[in-house]
C-alpha cells in the first residue's frame, strides 16, 4: 500500500552513538566456529561484540563521486558513519548506477553478497528498492527523496528549501539585474520546492525578482548543466543555481564572472574551489550523522520504517560561508531569518501564495508539510513551466 510521503514525516531521528568500541588488531578476537549448540556462557553479552561480524552496508550512488555534488555529499556522509563506527561496519559503494534496471541488479546484488543495510540515494531508486526490499526481508533499505515506504524500506531527505530560501535573499540583495537562472534536474516536488522556496527567498528583498527556469531531464550530465547555464546567463541572468549533480554550473558562472560578473549559489556542496570568485555560498548537504545513527539503530536491532525529513535545525543542510564581499548588513540579515527557520518561527512557504498563473494556492498561515510534499506549482516570479507527463 502506497505511503504518501506527506503524511508521515516525522522529525524523529535515530541517536547518534556516543561511544565506539576500539580494538587493537593484534589483541581483536577471532569469530569461533560456527556450531549448532547455542552459547550459554554468562560472559557472552561481553564478548557477543568481539566476535560479531561487522555490518555490512552499501551505497548506491547516481553519479561518480568526484569531489563535488551529490553522491560526493553522500560519500562524505558514508566516511563519517565508517570513522564513528569503525570496525562495527563494514562499507561497500557503486557508483555511476543509472536509475531504473540496472539499479534493481545492483541493489539486488548487494542484497544476494550479504549487505544488511542498503543506501539507495537517487529518486528513481524507489521502485527497483521496494522491488528488491521485498525480495530480502531481512534487508533494511534506505531510500533518499522517495514517497513509499515497506516494512524494511525507510525514506529519508531533508528540507532542502529551507536554505533555498534563504540562498535567495541573498541573490535579492546581490543580483543587478534582478534575474537569476535555475538548472534543474526533474519536475519532482523536492526540486518544485526549492525553485520556490529561492524565488520567494529573492522576491522577499525585491518584489519585482525573477528567476527563469531550465530543466535537464537528467540528474546528472556536466556538459547538458553547462550548456543549460550558459544559456541562461545569455538571457540575462546574473546568479545561477541549480539541482543538478555536478560542478558545472558553479563553473560556468565562474568562466563569466569576470566578463559579466555572473555568481552562483552552488548546490549540495561548497564549490568554493570551483568558483572562488564565483560563489556567494553554497546550500550544503550533511548525511553523516543520519547514516551514523542508523547503521547504530540496525546494529542495535532498533531500526524501523519511518519517514525522516531532517531541517536545518537538525544538521541535514545548512549553508556555507558567505562570500566575503557580501555585505555586513546582509550576512547580519540572514544569520537573523536563518536563526527564525531554525527556532520554527519562520517558515518560507507561509501567507497568501499565488502560482505564476495568479491563481491563490495558499491563503494564510504556514503550508503543512502535506501540501509542501506535494508540490506540482510554480510561485510568483518563476518564468517557466512543469514539464508535463
Amino acid at each position: 500500500m502506497k505511503k504518501n510521503l506527506a503524511r508521515g514525516f516525522s522529525a524523529t531521528i535515530f541517536s547518534i552513538a556516543t561511544a565506539v568500541l576500539c580494538l587493537n588488531d593484534s589483541t581483536r578476537a577471532q569469530p569461533a566456529p560456527r556450531s549448532t549448540a547455542p552459547i550459554t556462557s554468562p560472559f557472552t553479552p561481553l564478548i557477543a561484540p568481539l566476535i560479531a561480524p561487522p555490518l555490512k552496508v552499501a551505497f548506491v550512488y547516481v553519479s561518480p563521486i568526484g569531489n563535488a555534488g551529490w553522491s560526493y555529499q553522500h560519500d562524505l556522509g558514508r566516511i563519517a558513519m565508517q570513522q564513528a563506527l569503525g570496525d562495527k561496519v563494514k562499507t561497500t559503494v557503486v557508483e555511476s548506477v543509472s536509475e531504473g534496471a540496472d539499479s534493481e541488479r545492483v541493489m539486488r546484488d548487494l542484497a544476494q553478497q550479504g549487505h544488511q543495510l542498503i543506501f539507495a540515494t537517487s529518486f528513481g531508486y524507489l521502485e527497483p528498492a521496494l522491488r528488491v526490499a521485498a525480495e530480502f526481508p531481512d534487508v533494511k533499505f534506505e531510500h533518499a527523496g522517495g514517497f513509499k515506504t515497506s516494512a524494511n524500506l525507510n525514506i529519508y531527505n531533508a528540507r532542502y528549501y529551507e536554505a533555498r530560501y534563504l540562498a535567495g535573499m541573498l541573490a535579492g540583495q546581490t543580483s543587478r539585474s534582478g534575474t537569476a537562472g535555475y538548472v534543474a534536474g526533474f519536475a519532482v516536488p523536492e526540486v518544485v520546492q526549492g525553485i520556490n522556496a529561492f524565488t520567494l527567498g529573492m522576491r522577499a528583498v525585491n518584489p519585482k525578482a525573477q528567476v527563469k527556469v531550465l530543466w535537464l531531464n537528467t540528474w546528472f550530465d556536466p556538459a547538458r548543466e553547462r550548456e543549460a547555464a550558459q544559456t541562461l546567463i545569455n538571457q540575462g541572468a546574473d546568479t545561477l543555481t541549480n539541482h543538478s549533480g555536478s560542478t558545472a554550473v558553479a563553473q560556468t558562472a565562474e568562466d563569466n564572472f569576470k566578463t559579466k560578473g555572473t555568481r552562483v549559489v552552488s548546490y549540495q556542496s561548497d564549490m568554493r574551489s570551483v568558483a572562488p570568485n564565483a560563489q556567494l555560498t553554497a546550500i550544503v548537504h550533511r548525511w553523516g550523522g543520519y547514516y551514523t545513527a542508523v547503521a547504530q539503530a540496525v546494529l542495535n536491532d532498533t531500526w524501523k520504517a519511518q519517514t525522516v525529513w531532517g531541517s536545518m535545525a537538525q544538521g541535514f543542510v545548512a549553508l556555507a560561508p558567505l562570500a566575503s564581499n557580501v555585505p555586513g548588513d546582509v550576512a547580519t540579515q540572514l544569520k537573523a531569518k536563518q536563526r527564525a527557520i531554525e527556532a520554527g518561527s519562520l517558515q518560507p512557504f507561509s501567507g497568501l501564495l499565488l502560482d505564476n498563473e495568479g491563481k491563490v494556492r495558499w491563503k494564510s498561515g504556514a503550508m503543512p508539510d502535506a501540501e509542501i510534499a506535494e508540490m506540482n506549482w510554480f510561485v510568483q516570479g518563476v518564468v517557466g513551466s512543469l514539464p508535463r507527463p
